[in-house]
């Protein structure tokens, strides 16, 4: 297993001393732009919530419901900008500001969902001792709109970013060094890793073979790739290709190649990091870098909040319930139609490992051909042969899972958790694919929203293990909202 950590600068002459010390990595001094993209981000905030809070108000004025009250747009201007300071305040509290990208995105989202949260926490109870106040039901119009909009605001101004960083603006040139799993990874993550800047102008490895082998971004549209460069790593080639920095990918060189590569990358006056490797004798391996992927080693798990547990059953029960009701005719005319489309049952049912280890019956709408083995690897392409015509449909858009809200009402899984594994699968575990089992499974999860989910689920478990260590209300909103409008692609 690989990890990667990205905090501290480290000149490449102190890691030729030590090669295998703990590295991390901020990349040097702040540029203009990162100072600028950090303020723009911060007054986009302030004008986003602004702007919601006002927006409240003529909401409210429009409901006419309640004890309507009318103030001057002077006293609302007020507010609103009192409203955004203490959301901006809080937002910079829970660390939303900070270089590093959060795991696809979640961590923002959640991080809003919870600020939105507290600041209502922070205010009602005022409006019951104050007549100065605004009207509890401004608060509560803009404790729904204020975290929507402001969401949408941050997916916009990380376009913005990204297509700056397009032209060559605010971006840092890195090399990795190494063409295998952890290099592939690596570069997958810098390339969507928005608030970094860090862009891989080239792999290289010392490997002839791989020469001029493109490597693509893992994920859905694979938009981003590279080819790989032949080494040796010298500081002329560091040079011509004016990267500032280099990133080793290969946990398993020696220290000897290390400390020759350091040597290089000394001369070119670039910074140097590495990905170390890491034993499986810790207890949970469960921190990331906030750059989307690579795993930051981290002893020990720091349990869920108290009530989270219940809060979650509750939560679970409830939104199952509704959901089955509401989507009752579409589950009828999905049954019609995989019974038109090819003869068998409707529904599958699949023994899977739950919390604990213990088996239960999954249930999903039918994608396969009767005769198709009832346990084996999934497909991963849409014209394997088990498939059924529709089946290839129902899993590109994910619909094949909704029979999984039975499961989720009979307690057998959640709506969000790691997704549960077959038997056979589980048999092959080792020590830390087991801690997917000390949480209930789940629908959807992290691992459905990335790039990881083109891999097997055993061989690419650090969203799972990130879940389980950071797990929270406020995560399972925000990944169940990242389900439902980014991530119904399928395989």
């Amino acid at each position: 297993m690989s990890t990667i950590e990205l905090d501290k600068t480290i000149p490449a002459s102190e890691s030729a001393r030590d090669p295998h010390a703990k590295l991390t990595l901020s990349f040097g001094s702040r540029t203009q732009f990162e100072v600028f993209a950090d303020t723009m981000e911060r007054l986009f905030d302030v004008v986003t919530v602004a702007s919601a809070t006002l927006t409240s108000y003529y909401v409210y004025e429009f409901l006419n419901v309640g004890k309507h009250v009318h103030y001057s747009l002077k006293s609302v201007s007020a507010f609103a900008c009192f409203c955004a300071l203490v959301f901006m305040l809080l937002l910079e509290n829970s660390g939303a500001y900070r270089r590093a990208n959060s795991l696809m995105r979640i961590r923002e989202t959640e991080r809003i969902l919870k600020v939105s949260f507290q600041v209502v926490g922070l205010i009602f109870p005022l409006t019951f001792f104050s007549a100065s106040l605004f009207s509890r039901g401004i608060l509560l119009v803009g404790a729904v709109l204020t975290p929507t909009v402001l969401i949408a605001e941050k997916q916009i101004f990380f376009f913005i970013i990204e297509q700056l960083h397009l032209r060559s603006r605010g971006i840092r040139k890195v090399i990795i060094y190494g063409a295998g799993h952890s290099g592939k990874r690596l570069f997958s993550v810098l390339v969507r890793s928005t608030k970094l800047g860090l862009y891989p102008v080239a792999i290289v490895d010392d490997n002839p073979e791989l020469q001029g082998i493109h490597i693509y971004e893992s994920g859905y549209k694979r938009k981003h790739s590279t080819a790989v460069t032949h080494g040796p790593l010298t500081a002329e080639l560091i040079r011509r290709l004016e990267a500032s920095t280099v990133i080793v990918a290969i946990p398993s060189l020696s220290r000897s190649r290390l400390d020759a590569i350091a040597s290089q990358v000394n001369k070119a006056g670039a910074i140097m990091a590495f990905v170390p490797q890491v034993t499986e004798n810790l207890e949970l391996i469960g921190e990331y870098a906030d750059i989307d992927g690579l795993l930051i080693a981290y002893s020990g798990q720091t349990p869920p909040s108290y009530g989270y547990a219940s809060f979650k059953r509750a939560f679970d029960f409830v939104v199952a319930s509704l959901l089955l009701g509401i989507i009752a005719p579409l589950w009828g005319l999905i049954s019609l139609l995989i019974r038109l489309d090819s003869p068998g049952p409707v529904l599958f049912e699949q023994l899977r490992v739950g919390e604990g280890g213990s088996l239960f019956k999954i249930f999903k709408f039918r994608t396969m051909k009767t005769n198709a083995p009832r346990y084996g690897y999934h497909p991963t392409d849409s014209e394997d042969p088990r498939l059924t015509k529709f089946g290839s449909w129902l899993r590109r858009t994910s619909l094949d899972e909704l029979p999984q809200l039975l499961n989720v009402i009979k307690g057998e899984m959640s709506l969000v958790g790691p997704r549960p594994e077959m038997p056979f699968i589980v048999e092959t575990y080792q020590r830390i694919h087991r801690q997917r089992l000390e949480v209930i499974p789940g629908i959807t999860g992290l691992w459905q929203l990335s790039a990881d989910r083109a891999f097997p689920i055993h061989e690419n478990i650090q969203c799972d293990l990130y879940y389980i260590r950071n797990r929270n209300f406020f995560m399972d909103v925000a990944i169940l909202l990242h389900t439902f409008l980014f991530a119904m692609r399928g395989i």
